[in-house]
């Protein structure tokens, strides 16, 4: 599907990665179902897309560990949500979070980090908008820090420019006819992507980067949870 194509849209939905563990977190609950003010940082995240500011949505899909299904299936939002077993790796759980959507192939779907609880809807509109002329959008922030490049051994090999160096953030956006079709050719070529957009970019579509605040935590870390909690 080329950008021209996509005049015609279907809709806007949201997809969100939330079949980890979260071992990083500790405490035996996977992060993504921790409490976040009196609900699970998953409800949380997806009741973040659901306020005036936001794009209104068509539908919902959470990938969500198997055990963790029935939880995920009693929450209400008021638009159609699924959710559906994730699998052995995030970009697996994507896929299979993109294959339960309705067959829409020029609708916009967002995909997103359940523990990102902060996504800015101005940047979120910007990158919808931009699929009138691009294959893809991804929110990121510029980066602000020094940049060494070092070889195995940690001797520093040189410092990089920082210049037009920016961190990924989510949502990452495109249209679903192409998500599905790069998700599926990442599949058979073996390809594993650090992140979604870079399957568009492996397949050499062009993705536009949106700038967006660093307040688009992920929270991986006790560290990132006690920092967003300030």
């Amino acid at each position: 599907m080329t950008p021209s194509s996509s005049a015609k849209t279907e809709g806007c939905y949201l997809v969100i990665a939330a079949g980890g563990r979260g071992l990083r977190m500790g405490g035996g609950v996977p992060k993504q179902f921790r409490d976040w003010g009196g609900r699970p940082l998953l409800e949380a995240t997806v009741r973040a897309f659901l306020v005036p500011e936001m794009p209104p949505l068509a539908g919902i899909v959470l990938a969500v560990p198997e055990d963790r299904l029935e939880q995920a299936l009693g929450w209400r939002f008021g638009i159609p949500c699924q959710a559906v077993a994730g699998g052995d790796t995030r970009q697996r759980s994507v896929a299979l979070a993109l294959a339960a959507l309705p067959d829409a192939p020029g609708a916009a779907v967002m995909i997103h980090d359940a523990v990102r609880p902060f996504p800015p809807p101005g940047p979120v509109r910007e990158a919808l908008a931009a699929l009138a002329a691009w294959d893809g959008a991804v929110l990121g922030e510029a980066s602000t820090d020094t940049l060494k490049r070092v070889d195995p051994a940690g001797r520093i090999l040189c410092t990089e420019p920082r210049e037009g160096i920016f961190r990924a953030q989510t949502p990452q956006v495109a249209r679903l006819g192409l998500w599905r079709e790069a998700f599926a050719w990442a599949e058979a070529s073996g390809f594993e992507g650090t992140d979604d957009v870079s399957l568009l970019e492996a397949m050499g579509r062009r993705v536009k980067l949106i700038p967006a605040p660093g307040s688009n935590l992920k929270l991986t870390t006790p560290e990132d949870w006690s920092r967003a909690r300030t």
